[in-house]
């Protein structure tokens, strides 16, 4: 992408909040595509990964882009603290798997899965990107076990996502040793 192609993107990226339909409460959609990590590609699915505890899903809109790589950065100094209270991360974009695999290993540092996003997933979580077709907006979620959602985050700005997704995971851990 040229600079001039990548700035206008930017810019209507900040132009345009996200908006997350999925509420807390609501059934997260179950799905399957490819995800990497440490660079290698293999199959995720989410209700797979549900069995294991919480999932922290995050969309993002575009392998490294300057918000997506910090964002990135910021989940992989802090997956030893989800893997804590028993939650998986988990990013999902647009982008093509091949791009992905070199993402996992620069950006997410090995520490996390990212995934394709298909169109089905993307309209499946509302998380379409308006200024951007076939892209994602950037909308944290945290899934419950039970497949229902907990937390959503949705705004375009990166600071807050992991804040937030390790907060809700938190909670939740403490009133499952509670109950």
């Amino acid at each position: 992408m040229s600079y001039a192609r990548f700035a206008l993107a930017a810019a209507l990226c900040a132009a345009v909040p996200a908006v997350a339909a999925l509420t807390p409460g609501a059934k997260a959609p179950d799905f399957t595509t490819q995800a990497s990590l440490a660079g290698k590609a293999s199959a995720f699915t989410l209700s797979k990964a549900l069995k294991n505890g919480p999932v922290v899903l995050y969309f993002f809109p575009a392998a490294f882009t300057p918000g997506c790589t910090a964002e990135a950065h910021e989940f992989a100094e802090a997956t030893a603290e989800f893997a804590k209270h028993g939650a998986t991360v988990v990013g999902l974009s647009a982008d093509p798997i091949e791009k992905l695999n070199e993402f996992s290993v620069k950006e997410c540092r090995n520490k996390f899965a990212v995934g394709t996003a298909s169109p089905a997933i993307i309209a499946g979580y509302d998380v379409k990107l308006p200024a951007r077709e076939g892209l994602s907006n950037r909308t944290s979620y945290v899934i419950a076990p039970d497949g229902k959602i907990i937390f959503t985050h949705s705004a375009m700005n990166p600071v807050g996502h992991v804040t937030g997704t390790l907060d809700a995971v938190k909670k939740w851990d403490a009133a499952r040793k509670k109950g």
